[in-house]
């Protein structure tokens, strides 16, 4: 069984929504398991800034749940170009992670969500895919094989699965937009499996 930790952060509910996507694809593959996390946000002097339990949606990541997954999928909305201050924040706290080498080898792949077509959906993938480099992980990205890809008029890049929300905000997804969200989760999934340890006892 391979566990495969979706972790997000979302503001408006569009990168909640391609999180559930995202973990759609991962349940296509025999014997994968989605594990839907969060993060919480962070006040202006960057210390956690919501209750221990959020009140609903998916429970907030733990180290261990990063540290013991096969594969992970990382999604956030776009500040500036850039992933949001609240996955940074938890990003800038896996040092023990990073040196136990606990995700090295591990497939990862990410998705964002941005409110105009040139908000800075494609560097905002690639600032999230630094942190996963330096922990070692294999980088997964979405092909041309994926025929959404080149269809799309929405969200949709070769380094990760987005969203087009518009002004003001939307979380309902293109059927383009989903069906890359699903692809991303459902490739991570498959290399997780197919990259898990045999187990011969």
């Amino acid at each position: 069984m391979s566990r495969i930790l979706i972790l997000y952060y979302s503001r408006n509910g569009s990168t909640a929504a391609l999180a559930r996507q995202v973990c759609r694809g991962v349940e296509r593959v025999p014997g994968a398991v989605a594990v839907l996390r969060t993060v919480p946000s962070v006040s202006p002097d960057n210390v956690a800034s919501e209750p221990e339990f959020p009140e609903q949606g998916p429970p907030y990541v733990t180290i261990q749940d990063l540290s013991g997954a096969d594969g992970l999928l990382l999604g956030s909305p776009t500040r500036f170009g850039n992933m949001a201050a609240p996955m940074k924040h938890f990003l800038d706290s896996t040092g023990d992670v990073w040196l136990s080498g606990a995700l090295a080898g591990k497939p990862a792949g990410v998705f964002t969500s941005t409110g105009t077509a040139h908000g800075g959906q494609e560097s905002t993938l690639l600032s999230m895919m630094l942190p996963l480099l330096h922990h070692g992980m294999l980088l997964v990205g979405l092909p041309y094989t994926e025929a959404a890809l080149t269809d799309t008029r929405s969200g949709g890049t070769p380094y990760g699965a987005s969203h087009l929300a518009g002004q003001p905000p939307s979380p309902t997804l293109s059927d383009h937009e989903r069906s890359l969200a699903q692809a991303l989760g459902e490739r991570v999934a498959r290399i997780a499996s197919t990259l898990a340890p045999v187990d011969t006892r």
